[in-house]
């Protein structure tokens, strides 16, 4: 099995460089590496959760800040310390539970059991336990502190020897309950991204019917599938696609489109509010939703939207569940947007022209900036298409909510202070 640092060194040295491109491919391959360096780990006896989750900070530290434009990659670290809260809570809660019910059949056995030999346990056990639950500490600490419900009685030094190792092994199989447990619902969650654009494509009947005018801007394989799905439903529409510039990806996702047998028309961006009011719906990929239902989608896009609003056009967005990412767009921690190179806009040798030579430095007197992403208010979404179905932007943050823990926003290990 390969070292997992060597792999987590390997993976953020491939994002930096931009190696990985697109929020799925990003998630997918971030939760496979999650999940190798959670296997991997070794568990102290005591607080398991707490060390699990301050190892995972410690790798999405490096993993996030590899690429904080791609805020996919901090959703799936969120999303796995969620995870780790909750098998944790649930594995505490169960053991509450037998406790519990421990308690009740000594109680009934009270009569034939003589009080020394088998140590019964307390109401105040029980309730300490109950607290625990509320203050979620190591399933570890909860069974030091109260004695195991199938714990055999104590009748000898080699009783108190037999019960050690059973305490021993009671230790192990927690840890590695714990692990088989997070490792387990770490597998849902890269099954759940693996399968995004075949669920949200489920959907496309519902929303697509006959004869209606799409636009869409850019290239987007959530939107693509889309589409597609409508047209094998036997759905006949038409397609406006903006092309996207500079790196006009609608030009391809027009090729791709028309190859498929959907009737699509190529438009200047410049040229959507002149058509808007031809279209039905635009239906929209997006790069990241934010808890206030914000969206961070490719440049151009809030022109798309406003022009919408402005013609009482839906504007819909699809994204998958993996994209929906707990902070807002004021956070420090968000980076909302990235410098593109300026030669998609001119060519290099179009600056020699452009040079203050008196100056002594050659600095140009032409600036070019190429921005990535553009940012689109909820106030002008009409609604989202996820995993789970549709969605008002008002409803986000009980998805959000979902799927995240607030402990979590700010990935973060904890100092050694």
């Amino acid at each position: 099995m390969p070292d997992v640092h060597s792999l987590v060194n390997e993976f953020v040295i491939d994002l930096s460089k931009r190696k990985i491109e697109g929020s799925k491919a990003t998630a997918k391959l971030a939760s496979e590496l999650l999940r190798s360096f959670i296997s991997q780990q070794r568990l102290p006896h005591n607080n398991q959760a707490a060390a699990l989750i301050d190892a995972v900070k410690a790798v999405g530290e490096k993993l996030i800040a590899a690429k904080p434009v791609e805020l996919a990659v901090g959703n799936v670290v969120r999303r796995v310390l969620h995870i780790i809260r909750e098998e944790d809570a649930s594995l505490t809660t169960a053991a509450v539970g037998g406790l519990s019910s421990a308690s009740e059949s000594d109680d009934e056995d009270d009569d034939d059991i003589e009080q020394g030999d088998h140590p019964v346990l307390s109401a105040s056990a029980v309730a300490a336990a109950a607290r625990n639950v509320l203050r979620p500490p190591s399933l570890q600490t909860l069974l030091e502190d109260t004695p195991h419900p199938t714990a055999a009685p104590r009748t000898s030094s080699s009783g108190g020897d037999s019960e050690g190792i059973s305490k021993s092994a009671d230790k192990n199989s927690v840890t590695r309950k714990l692990k088989h447990n997070v490792i387990e619902a770490v597998n849902e969650l890269i099954q759940e991204i693996s399968t995004c654009h075949e669920q949200i494509a489920e959907q496309a009947v519902e929303h697509i019917h006959h004869n209606e005018v799409i636009l869409t801007l850019g290239s987007s394989r959530t939107v693509t599938e889309f589409l597609f799905a409508a047209k094998e439903k036997k759905r006949s529409f038409r397609v406006y696609v903006a092309e996207g510039a500079p790196r006009y990806q609608g030009h391809a996702l027009a090729k791709e489109l028309a190859a498929r047998g959907l009737q699509t028309t190529v438009i200047t961006d410049s040229a959507v509010f002149a058509m808007i009011s031809r279209v039905n719906m635009v239906i929209v990929g997006a790069h990241a939703v934010m808890a206030n239902g914000g969206v961070i989608a490719p440049v151009g896009m809030n022109m798309v939207a406003l022009a919408a609003q402005r013609h009482s056009v839906p504007f819909v967005v699809l994204a998958g569940v993996h994209k929906l990412c707990p902070l807002y767009p004021h956070n420090p921690e968000v980076l909302l947007n990235e410098l593109k190179s300026p030669s998609e806009l001119l060519d290099f040798g179009e600056f020699s022209d452009c040079l203050d030579f008196g100056s002594g430095a050659g600095s140009p007197l032409i600036h070019v900036v190429n921005p990535a992403f553009d940012y689109v208010p909820p106030n002008l979404v009409s609604l989202f298409i996820t995993d789970t179905g549709g969605h008002n932007p008002s409803y986000m943050y009980r998805l959000i909510a979902d799927y995240y823990s607030p402990d979590d926003l700010v990935v973060r290990r904890r100092s050694a202070s």
